[in-house]
């Protein structure tokens, strides 16, 4: 029998508290640690924690503390089908986008995988058509650019995908399409890439869930406008991705729609038809069958109690001991490839709007801290940006590198006896080891404390598997997180008051403040 409860009920947590401070890294980081704490996880990485301040007696407690939490127990029971989103009385299924893990879940009559599988091979079909010459603009001539939009996680996740996986594809003749994104309400955003695009060979995808979304619906029109000053007719240019109930389902106005539903979140949504139908058009469906295997894979290592085998378990149990035992506010994701660029966006979104609460599940308010503040730049751009503040800065904020032996084009030169890409990995390593163990000098200014934590994800390149892979395991490691705070990790009450507050601006029902306010932008 699964049971809800608080951090702070937890025999194993407080046995945790005392053991706060225990681990002083430049004491223990040498190479036998190094080598020794490693975990596999799928599409061929690797979770290595040797950086973390940890050792083998804080590690049982943390498995302590995962059984008597049941975060496996709870996985199982989500996967499986419970309403495990309490806020909206709603199952929490995005898990099944990319396969099956435990028995079939039966909604509202139908067989969810059957259904989601149902709209990739939907979105397939599609793809080879308009891939082949079947499907065409008005002249029979073939799309060649896609542009997807949507805002928050219909945005957000596809975009970082896309940039993840653009140059892998261009170097193995996987560029079908080429894709770009429109988000922002603010208008330059959408000007900026209609103007940029051959609107004559250009096939939009609008993504709004509810069919109601304020920015995206506004952009659509935005878009429309180009389309139609161009001579074209926009319904020959778009298709759309909602639910079977919204106003843009089976639409005269879209050459097609794909489906999704209320259990697959937005920011949860790059594995459904949300990122599927974009990525399909950009690389083929083959390649995004790829990366779902390599989540299939993260999200099966997800299942396992010992959490020496699941790496998003470990890394969400030392996650909780930096923030709630160790008083570390924030996170910071460093991915040492430029494809990664916007993946520390994604997760900004997918963590903090899942954790960012201070009640639980039950609407009760929690006496500990949940989610940390979470922040990232690729390397090795930030070592010329914010890195300072992270060496010697008062807080002490843990560290998430990302790093790949090689890169993905294949393409590299030679420097002062050593490639660019040896040394991007050479600024990640060194990069550990300052962080870990410091300096010290007779110039305060120049000296280092050290002991910032770190972990490091590591593979051979990055590409669809090891990019599944890589995503599931940050969304499986947001969700632990949340079990072990006792939350409701999938609602997002917290940016509803600003939706509410702009209808009455827009409205014109305001005074004071917001009144005020509204002048100045003469609303």
């Amino acid at each position: 029998m699964v049971t809800w409860e608080n951090l702070d009920k937890q025999e194993s947590y407080k046995k945790l508290m005392s053991l706060k401070g225990q681990v002083i890294l430049k004491d223990v980081l040498n190479a036998e640690r190094v080598k020794k704490c490693s975990v596999p996880m799928a599409g061929g990485l690797t979770y290595n924690y040797a950086a973390k301040q940890v050792n083998e007696q804080i590690l049982s407690v943390l498995q302590s503390l995962s059984d008597e939490m049941q975060t496996t127990e709870k996985f199982q029971e989500l996967y499986e089908g419970a309403m495990i989103n309490t806020g909206e009385k709603r199952l929490v299924l995005h898990h099944l986008t990319r396969g099956q893990l435990g028995k079939d879940v039966i909604s509202e009559g139908k067989n969810k995988r059957d259904f989601y599988k149902s709209q990739q091979d939907a979105i397939a079909e599609f793809v080879e058509k308009v891939h082949s010459g079947k499907i065409t603009n008005a002249n029979g001539e073939k799309f060649t650019t896609v542009v997807q939009i949507g805002i928050g996680g219909s945005d957000l996740g596809p975009r970082a995908i896309y940039l993840a996986l653009e140059q892998w594809a261009r170097k193995n003749n996987k560029l079908k399409m080429e894709a770009k994104f429109i988000s922002n309400v603010d208008p330059d955003d959408g000007a900026g890439v209609a103007l940029s695009l051959d609107l004559a060979h250009s096939l939009f995808v609008l993504v709004s869930k509810s069919g109601t979304t304020q920015e995206t619906l506004a952009n659509e029109l935005f878009v429309k406008g180009f389309l139609t000053k161009a001579g074209l007719d926009p319904s020959k240019h778009m298709i759309a991705v909602t639910s079977e109930t919204s106003p843009l389902a089976n639409n005269p106005a879209y050459l097609a729609s794909f489906y999704i539903d209320d259990y697959i979140g937005g920011r949860y949504s790059s594995s459904s038809a949300v990122g599927g139908a974009i990525l399909s058009l950009a690389f083929g469906a083959d390649v995004f069958a790829d990366f779902l295997k390599g989540a299939h894979e993260a999200d099966k290592l997800a299942t396992e109690k010992d959490i020496m085998k699941n790496p998003a378990l470990l890394d969400a149990l030392i996650g909780l001991y930096e923030r709630n035992v160790q008083e570390y506010p924030s996170t910071v994701v460093l991915p040492y490839s430029q494809a990664l660029s916007r993946f520390p966006a994604h997760l900004q979104q997918a963590d903090m709007e899942s954790n960012g609460k201070h009640v639980n599940r039950f609407g009760d308010k929690v006496d500990y801290v949940t989610g940390p503040v979470l922040l990232g730049e690729p390397g090795t751009n930030g070592q010329h940006s914010f890195y300072q503040l992270l060496h010697q800065g008062t807080d002490i904020i843990p560290l998430q590198f990302v790093g790949f032996i090689d890169n993905q084009r294949g393409e590299d030169i030679e420097v002062d006896g050593s490639t660019s890409q040896k040394k991007l990995c050479a600024n990640l390593v060194a990069q550990i080891v300052a962080f870990a163990c410091g300096k010290s000098d007779e110039d305060p200014n120049k000296t280092f404390d050290g002991e910032r934590p770190s972990s490091l994800i590591h593979g051979k390149q990055l590409n669809p598997e090891s990019m599944g892979a890589l995503l599931a395991h940050f969304e499986n490691k947001i969700m632990f997180q949340g079990f072990l705070w006792n939350l409701n990790s999938f609602d997002q009450e917290g940016v509803q008051l600003g939706k509410k507050l702009t209808k009455q601006v827009l409205a014109g029902q305001v005074d004071g403040a917001l009144k005020a306010y509204s002048e100045i932008f003469d609303i």
